[in-house]
């Protein structure tokens, strides 16, 4: 077997030796070192070796394939310098005009104003969480106080993925809402905790220029033994004015969400048509920035939580909505749409 290796790198060496150009080359590496070239042949025969061949062989291969591999590189570089030499002679070629432009990659628009929450969020003491896209029916609704039965689920139509279901836990569904983390997050670290959870939602539903199957949600929950609305009030002003770096007009009204008691409605001023109205907005000058409330009793429970030691409350906002309002964007459907176009502005 020896002398089929000796033989084989003096072939090579004499083929690398005679290639003009780089598919020559490559077409040398393919027959003789390849995963199916000449070398691979002969080493199928190393098994047919005796104890003491069988080192001497696998030594003697690697050296001639290593050998090889470096003849093959610097032939390589040979040919791409001669071809560099050759186009700089070339009198027509000017050396001194601009390459073709590279354009560098950036952030997506949702992504910029994710950190910058996160951001803000984290310099309060929160932390972040994530949790799983496909949930399962207990933790997107009976966990959360919507059970089977309960009317909230025909706003959340969804995406059902077909499994066996299972008694407590049910179907699995594409979740429509970032709150199912509120569970596992309480189940995971107990109390006290303040937390929140960025992350994309689905939903059943027809699109136009404010609604979308898919969308960006982030969740927020603070829970401690002496927690009011006015902490919430006073978490959310300081996250706006942060995030908008200027006053921004809010209002507050009664609002209805199973998982909160009382529920909240916070609005902000439609940043696109200065409240003036437009299709964004309905026509209204407000835009319904986010649903919060304290926390239902009945969800501190699902999550393992005494609800007559610790109390708490949750919000939760549209993140996709929000970038909307950052950059002006009149349309939601443009955020998922791949557009560069669209995406080359930010």
């Amino acid at each position: 077997m020896i002398p089929q290796l000796e033989k084989l790198k003096r072939e090579c060496l004499d083929a690398i030796a005679k290639a003009t150009d780089t598919e020559q080359l490559q077409e040398v590496e393919v027959k003789f070192i390849g995963r199916k070239g000449e070398l691979t042949n002969i080493l199928r025969g190393v098994k047919d070796l005796n104890d003491n061949e069988k080192p001497v062989i696998g030594k003697l291969s690697n050296e001639i394939k290593n050998e090889l591999e470096q003849a093959i590189a610097a032939k390589k570089q040979k040919i791409e310098s001669k071809a560099l030499n050759a186009q700089l002679e070339d009198p027509t070629f000017d050396v001194t005009a601009p390459g073709p432009d590279r354009q560098k990659g950036h952030i997506h628009p949702l992504s910029q104003v994710q950190k910058e929450v996160e951001d803000i969020f984290t310099s309060m003491g929160f932390m972040i969480k994530d949790g799983p896209e496909a949930e399962s029916e207990y933790y997107n609704f009976e966990g959360l106080n919507i059970p089977a039965w309960h009317p909230a689920r025909d706003m959340q139509d969804t995406f059902f993925i077909k499994n066996k279901e299972d008694k407590k836990h049910g179907r699995m569904v594409l979740r429509t809402h970032t709150s199912p983390v509120q569970v596992r997050t309480m189940e995971e670290f107990g109390a006290p905790l303040r937390m929140i959870v960025p992350g994309r939602t689905f939903r059943y539903e027809a699109t136009d220029a404010s609604h979308d199957t898919t969308f960006y949600q982030v969740e927020g929950l603070m829970i401690d033994k002496h927690i009011s609305i006015s902490h919430l009030k006073g978490v959310l002003k300081q996250f706006l004015s942060k995030l908008f770096g200027r006053e921004v007009k809010v209002r507050i009204r009664p609002g209805y969400f199973p998982f909160v008691e009382p529920g909240l409605e916070v609005d902000f001023s439609c940043l696109i048509c200065e409240g003036k109205g437009c299709r964004v907005c309905k026509k209204t000058g407000w835009v319904e920035f986010m649903g919060a409330g304290m926390v239902h009793e009945n969800v501190l429970k699902a999550g393992g939580i005494d609800p007559k030691k610790w109390q708490g409350w949750a919000f939760g906002f549209g993140l996709t909505r929000l970038v909307m309002m950052r950059h002006g964007i009149d349309d939601i459907r443009h955020n998922l749409s791949g557009d560069l176009r669209f995406v080359n502005q930010f």
